[in-house]
């Protein structure tokens, strides 16, 4: 049999239980019987990006961070937008990818789930685009009226919702497939 992938989830808001972190975990549950989820909540705890600290030296929770992402078979980003753009922790953690090839052709599913959240959207593509991170329009979506789509679990509450959810994921795990 063969071992089950490996999905680093990261959350771009650093609010604990937010409806990015409870889709996330929804999503662990729900796809428990193919693959590992790993929930990453620690952008909070990295350091401001400074490209002066950017190299062998880096400080340890930004080496650790990297090699979760290294380690990785894929990785979804579950954020919010705030004011138009992505969370400062969340730019922040990816601005320490920058100077390395982490990200390129890594499988990636990118959700934006806010109340709005095209800003952000447009911007994280464009950030993961730069560090080469292997997504197509199938592993990226665009969840406007978070709040009221999901319930407090991060369970989808409507079928249209539910549907676009598991279409980015299960394209996310095509990916992986093709790529392992």
């Amino acid at each position: 049999m063969t071992p089950k992938k490996n999905i680093l989830a990261i959350s771009g808001s650093t609010r604990r239980n937010s409806i990015n972190e409870s889709i996330l975990k929804f999503i662990k549950e729900k796809y428990s019987a193919e693959v590992n989820v790993e929930l990453f909540t620690g952008i909070d705890s990295l350091p401001h990006f400074n490209p002066d600290l950017d190299n062998e030296q880096a400080p340890a929770s930004v080496k650790a961070f990297r090699q979760l992402v290294r380690k990785a078979d894929g990785v979804i980003i579950c954020t919010p937008e705030y004011v138009f753009s992505l969370p400062g922790s969340l730019k922040n953690a990816l601005e320490w990818m920058v100077s390395t090839i982490i990200f390129a052709k890594k499988p990636t599913a990118l959700i934006v789930a806010s109340g709005m959240g095209e800003k952000a959207f447009e911007s994280l593509q464009l950030i993961m685009r730069t560090l080469e991170a292997n997504f197509t329009g199938d592993t990226a979506l665009l969840i406007s009226g978070a709040r009221s789509r999901f319930d407090a679990a991060g369970m989808p509450k409507d079928e249209p919702t539910a549907q676009e959810l598991d279409r980015a994921v299960s394209s996310l795990l095509k990916v992986i497939e093709k790529i392992k």
